[in-house]
């Protein structure tokens, strides 16, 4: 069994900052692709940034604010998010895909939210 655990979520002005975490336990000897999705009410869940085999990819709207990173050692990814505007408000949600014998399964955290207002 593995678990993700996020967290980092709350309420920021406009032009804030916020640092999420996701930390995953249990079968997590190979985790490959992470990644940051967010999902605002009554919208589809978007990605946001992921690392893979590949590097570091980022969609558009939130290049230059954001920062995706991990640390292997903690199984834990993170995402720095600066600049952040009313727009930003969603759920954050993280994913790892993760090696477990000959398949490779993907993971969700439970959602942290983040709220952007003055």
């Amino acid at each position: 069994q593995v678990q993700l655990v996020e967290s980092g979520g709350g309420l920021v002005q406009p032009g804030g900052s916020l640092r999420l975490s996701c930390t995953g336990s249990g079968d997590t000897s190979t985790i490959n692709t992470v990644a940051w999705y967010r999902q605002s009410p009554g919208s589809q869940r978007d990605l946001v940034a992921n690392i893979s085999s590949e590097g570091t990819s980022y969609v558009d709207f939130v290049k230059g604010r954001f920062t995706i990173s991990r640390d292997n050692a903690k199984n834990t990814v993170f995402l720095q998010m600066n600049d952040l505007k009313p727009g930003d408000t969603a759920v954050y949600y993280c994913t790892m895909r993760i090696v477990q014998g000959l398949r490779s399964n993907d993971y969700w955290g439970q959602g942290t939210p983040v709220t952007v207002s003055s």
